[in-house]
């Protein structure tokens, strides 16, 4: 192998390692988010059943909209970030195909599926 070859696998891989932290760090903020929601929620439902005030009940069910408004933008965000990493991933495979970064990407790939969208999976 040349240098010229060496030069772009090793482009390739650094770009490979960017892109699969990239929809790992998606993936995660999006479970946070839905974590959050969940989380709102069941606070939500625990206040009424406190009686708490109007206002602090409107806080609250806001804190909620918050969180469930960021679920969708995460996921496009993810979404993009799983289709330039799967490009990547198919366009390496024999040059980068044996390396733990490749089967890492792989199976990053594989994990963020249940997290995108439900009309592109």
């Amino acid at each position: 192998m040349n240098i010229r070859n060496c030069v772009v696998v090793l482009r390739g891989l650094k770009t490979l390692k960017i892109k699969t932290g990239v929809v790992k760090r998606y993936t995660k903020e999006k479970q946070s988010y839905e974590k959050e929601a969940s989380q709102q929620r069941a606070k939500i439902e625990k206040f009424k059943q406190e009686g708490k005030d109007e206002h602090f009940m409107r806080q609250q069910d806001g804190c909620l909209k918050e969180s469930e408004m960021m679920v969708p933008e995460v996921q496009r965000q993810l979404l993009k970030g799983y289709e330039e990493l799967k490009a990547i991933v198919e366009e390496q495979k024999g040059e980068l195909g044996q390396t733990g970064e490749y089967k890492t990407a792989v199976q990053i790939l594989d994990d963020a599926k249940a997290h995108l969208p439900d009309e592109s999976t």
